[in-house]
């Protein structure tokens, strides 16, 4: 055994990254089936949402049970809840990592951080997914403790999404004033992050309605205004629409951001302005949560576009298209 991969040790490595990259295709596009999260979990998240701080004693070398390793602190977007490699972009660094197994000198712990009974990677994610990849059940690492300043008994990663998600609801609730003046908003989103999302749209809408009366608006105030005119409206029209069938899984609120987002690229690109009927059945002429039916919508989309050109816009009610009332 040498201190470096041979050819044929990186030859095999390559090979397993692609069944990984294969199989974490296929376990995401079974959870996107099923309505579940195929995420990792983003330490900076939970770190604010839990308000938690790393305790400064010097981390202890231990073997962790891989399946209790749940998120990142910076790739958690590359590799899947199984810490399969999503991102093809890794495949030389991870099959160097996996090469570099056999060699005399092996592979160094990982850096761990411990929030409860879970783990979130500091340093060595493509370690922990090769490891996952090889079938293996503990990885020897570094840990250090975290600290939190709310309590916390999930012992696994769904567990502790759905702790993040109900604590970051009521946390939204509270800054807003909702709590009080509408205790029973019908508000959820399925990913803990997204609420930094609603502040900002109830920071946007705050500075309207201080442009439109010429004076500072009080915070909750701007967010009771925000809630009755803003997000009720596109919250009836996709409840009435139907369309979280298509979306198993997401709530209401999921919806709005995402066809927040829609209405502003349609008015970025096409200088247009939807209201809640017209925002919704243009997202659902296109979008879909479901794999069979969203490639189906892509594909029409695409048959139109090259019939009618790129400014085609499916779903789009006529008295939106911007055609002349006045027919001569």
């Amino acid at each position: 055994m040498t201190s470096e991969p041979s050819d044929i040790q990186l030859s095999q490595a390559l090979q397993r990254f692609r069944d990984a990259h294969m199989q974490a295709f296929l376990q995401d596009w079974v959870k996107r089936i099923r309505g579940e999260s195929s995420e990792l979990l983003s330490y900076d998240e939970v770190r604010k949402i839990l308000q938690a701080h790393e305790v400064g004693a010097r981390p202890k070398l231990e073997e962790v049970p891989l399946d209790k390793i749940v998120g990142s602190v910076g790739r958690y977007r590359d590799f899947n809840s199984a810490f399969l490699p999503k991102n093809e972009a890794l495949e030389e660094r991870w099959a160097r990592v996996d090469a570099a197994r056999e060699t005399l000198t092996g592979l160094p712990p990982v850096d761990l951080l411990k929030v409860g009974d879970l783990y979130f990677v500091r340093d060595g994610n493509h370690r922990v997914s090769v490891a996952r990849a090889h079938g293996e059940k503990t990885i020897e690492a570094y840990v250090t403790p975290v600290e939190t300043a709310l309590p916390i008994e999930a012992k696994t990663a769904e567990e502790l999404r759905a702790w993040l998600i109900e604590a970051s609801r009521l946390q939204f609730l509270r800054r807003t004033g909702l709590d009080k003046h509408v205790p029973d908003a019908p508000i959820r989103l399925t990913e803990p992050g997204r609420y930094r999302d609603l502040y900002e749209h109830i920071d946007v809408h705050r500075w309207y309605l201080g442009e439109a009366r010429g004076e500072a608006i009080p915070y909750e105030e701007a967010a009771l205004s925000w809630y009755e005119n803003v997000y009720l409206p596109l919250a009836r029209a996709i409840e009435e629409s139907g369309l979280l069938k298509e979306f198993p899984g997401r709530t209401v609120t999921d919806l709005y951001l995402w066809l927040c987002k829609h209405r502003e690229e349609l008015r970025g690109r096409y200088d247009l302005v939807l209201d809640e009927e017209a925002a919704v059945a243009t997202f659902a002429s296109v979008y879909s949560g479901k794999p069979l039916k969203r490639a189906l919508k892509r594909a029409r989309l695409k048959l139109a576009q090259l019939a009618g050109g790129d400014h085609v816009i499916l779903g789009l009610p006529s008295r939106e298209k911007g055609e002349d009332e006045d027919d001569g």
